[in-house]
């Protein structure tokens, strides 16, 4: 690191390049542009489940037309992605997650939509069995134990479809081991070979992600927890190798999940591997946020300050369901 070189008082005035807003701008170390964001939203398949999410304020699922809509949005905005959940009907959830990997799931008719709306706005989808779990965990469960190996070929048989379905950016969020070196080997294999990775490679057992489950449907599903699979919120170390580990199985590019309360998880990331480096602004995260807004508590210009924050970390980029707003706000 360069140490700064300051004359004493009154040489140095810092307060000389904050005067004016041009001045400011001038010497702004980080910025924040549409470019940098990702949009998340859910696509529901269920009659009458549309509509805003009570714990997350101002999201909504789609329906496969709300879907294409916000990606004409997305691309006026100039935000280049989206990120699609799918919110799929219960009573077709299994043990065995067999929807997963059907072409016709409502996450693959919702690729397709997308890409014939807006075929130049990238698609990212995500890779984990908890939209279509009987039992609500990202991978299939026997006996109370989540399987890691019998999952894995579930992921290829899901990734799969979704690549030939359209999918630019496949988001592997389960945290089983080895899953990345399977996924990139089977989409060679198959001719996918331009699809790219985003891996969900330091994602925590955290308290943050419950109004998501509610959007997918999956809050009262869930048996026991995610703790022998997610990261430990303790645990430092554990995720960077985590990150190492998916980088040298083929992912193109990394996330940290949650983001704000884990930045400096972000920037160790970014500044020992030098990958693209992504961060989620998680449901929980929003809904505080969102929340405190709403009843005046803060300005909406916290939203663009917490944004802002993952840039400074070392993000390249940030998922957050505030991206279209943001969008608006910076234009």
């Amino acid at each position: 690191m360069v140490t700064p070189i300051i004359a004493p008082f009154p040489a140095t005035r810092l307060r000389r390049l904050r005067r004016t807003a041009n001045l400011r701008a001038m010497v702004s170390e980080v910025n924040l542009t549409p470019a940098n964001l990702i949009w998340p939203i859910f696509v529901t398949e269920v009659a009458g489940a549309e509509g805003e999410i009570a714990s997350m304020p101002g999201v909504e699922r789609l329906t496969l037309d709300g879907a294409r809509r916000a990606a004409e949005r997305a691309a006026r905005l100039g935000i280049p992605a989206i990120c699609i959940f799918p919110h799929s009907d219960q009573a077709l959830k299994t043990e065995g997650c067999e929807r997963a990997w059907d072409p016709d799931n409502i996450g693959n008719r919702a690729i397709r939509a997308v890409k014939d709306a807006v075929p130049e706005l990238a698609v990212m989808t995500d890779i984990a069995l908890d939209p279509y779990n009987a039992n609500g965990h990202d991978g299939i469960v026997l006996d109370g134990e989540i399987l890691n190996d019998e999952t894995i070929e579930a992921l290829v048989r899901m990734a799969l479809l979704q690549a030939e379905a359209g999918a630019d950016i496949l988001g592997p969020s389960d945290m089983m081991d080895g899953r990345i070196g399977a996924l990139r080997g089977a989409l060679e294999a198959a001719g996918h070979k331009h699809v790219a990775i985003l891996s969900y490679a330091a994602k925590f057992a955290s308290a943050f992600y419950g109004p998501f489950r509610d959007a997918v449907g999956a809050s009262g599903r869930l048996v026991g927890d995610k703790n022998t699979y997610q990261v430990n919120p303790a645990n430092r170390g554990e995720a960077l190798r985590c990150v190492a580990r998916d980088l040298a199985e083929g992912a193109d590019m990394v996330m940290v999940k949650p983001g704000m309360p884990y930045l400096d998880i972000c920037k160790a990331v970014k500044d020992q591997f030098g990958a693209p480096t992504f961060a989620y602004q998680v449901s929980g995260e929003y809904a505080m946020l969102e929340g405190a807004i709403r009843n005046g508590w803060l300005s909406r210009d916290a939203m663009l300050e917490s944004l802002l924050a993952f840039r400074r970390a070392g993000c390249d980029g940030v998922l957050s369901y505030f991206a279209p707003d943001a969008a608006e706000m910076l234009a």
